[in-house]
């Protein structure tokens, strides 16, 4: 039986990535044009915004069971969060979830792990690069993590939120990422995680310097295997 999959969004342009991905890609497991049921729920994003504001994650928290809670209500059999900085508040939830969940950084780091990466870039939010999100998942697997140093992560913060959550890619953009990246290639990392679920929208290993790990359609893809 395929599962049902439960999306509890933050930013619309990384939770339709998300969504698209799942649909588009759903084929190549189950056959043309198929793909698992998948319901999200989407709080503006300027509530999330108030709790952050004032480092409030149990209220983050709160706004993501509440998501959480009305997934389950329609059917849904686990939940994914296309948001990589609100994943600090899913501890404070997690024993009161109606649904278990898939971490984001859990599918990226063992995505590290299996391409052999040792020394990854970590980019996203202020609040996400600043937090234990991931580095401390990636010690754990004996790998080594590299934030951008203070003005950098100022300059990719500013362009996430002015701009890529409000769908706006600006040239001067995917520039300032490719220096932070070219950076962090200088710093020993071999691979970057593009660890804000828009940053995929501009950049890819395509046009980056380092391997991408893109947290958007990894999180896609390991709730499709799930869901199959």
């Amino acid at each position: 039986m395929i599962q049902h999959i439960g999306i509890v969004g933050c930013s619309a342009e990384g939770a339709a990535l998300c969504y698209r991905t799942i649909c588009t890609e759903g084929e190549q497991l189950l056959g043309k044009h198929a793909h698992p049921e998948v319901s999200m729920h989407t709080p503006s994003l300027a509530d999330y915004e108030k709790c952050f504001d004032r480092d409030d994650w149990q209220g983050v928290g709160d706004l993501m069971l509440a998501s959480a809670e009305k997934l389950a209500s329609i059917g849904a059999d686990f939940l994914i969060c296309p948001d990589n900085t609100i994943h600090q508040a899913l501890p404070f939830i997690a024993a009161r979830s109606p649904l278990p969940w898939l971490h984001i950084a859990d599918v990226v780091v063992a995505q590290a792990v299996a391409r052999g990466y040792r020394r990854l870039g970590l980019t996203g939010t202020r609040w996400l690069v600043e937090s234990d999100v991931y580095p401390g998942r990636i010690a754990a697997q004996g790998l080594e993590c590299v934030r951008p140093d203070a003005g950098e992560r100022e300059e990719i913060h500013r362009i996430i939120m002015d701009e890529l959550v409000c769908g706006v890619f600006r040239p001067e953009a995917v520039i300032a990422f490719q220096r932070i990246i070219a950076r962090l290639a200088e710093a020993g990392c071999d691979a970057v995680i593009l660890g804000c679920t828009e940053i995929p929208l501009i950049i890819s290993d395509a046009n980056s310097s380092l391997p991408t790990l893109d947290s958007t359609r990894l999180l896609a893809r390991a709730a499709l295997r799930r869901a199959a």
